[in-house]
């Protein structure tokens, strides 16, 4: 019987591709779903030290939800390089503007700040919309369940139906 644990080596590593689906989940959530995937977490094998993530491909970015009053104070904050140069956009400007960028901040900020976490980010696909141009890769689609995503919100009638429902 063979003892030893298995090394793997950053050579022949199997990459596999997933969709995730961002329509009424939570942002945070989501992101640390993504990243877990891009840095390998969910791969039996995972070294530390070695990219063994997946790709991701995460699709209805405009359709991501943040709870509370966060969607109102939440700032983006980047600078240009050039004095006097910080530029500030809020969230509900930037999600008009650009969702992807609000989905693929979330994500890179999760990963490590090193050369490997930049060789994660560059497997992460963000796109408005339900389509992407990855069908050659044959994506598979992940379902993850947040324990807070955000429930539809019913009238009182309808909490009434329901409730007379279930009573007989």
């Amino acid at each position: 019987m063979n003892n030893t644990t298995p090394i793997p080596s950053g050579k022949n590593i199997q990459r596999k591709w997933f969709v995730l689906d961002a329509t009424g989940k939570t942002l945070g959530r989501l992101a640390t779903h993504a990243a877990s995937i891009l840095a390998g977490k969910n791969n039996v094998l995972y070294t530390p030290y070695i990219d063994m993530g997946d790709h991701v491909i995460v699709v209805n970015c405009e359709k991501i939800v943040l709870t509370g009053m966060k969607a109102d104070k939440k700032l983006y904050r980047r600078y240009t390089g050039f004095p006097g140069g910080l530029r500030e956009e809020s969230y509900v400007k930037l999600l008009a503007r650009r969702p992807e960028a609000i989905m693929e901040q979330a994500i890179k900020g999760m990963l490590p700040k090193s050369k490997m976490g930049r060789q994660m980010a560059t497997k992460l696909k963000v796109y408005k919309g339900p389509h992407h141009p990855h069908l050659a890769q044959q994506p598979v689609a992940l379902e993850f369940h947040a324990s807070n995503a955000p429930k539809p919100h019913h009238s009182q009638e309808h909490q009434a139906q329901e409730h007379h429902a279930l009573r007989g």
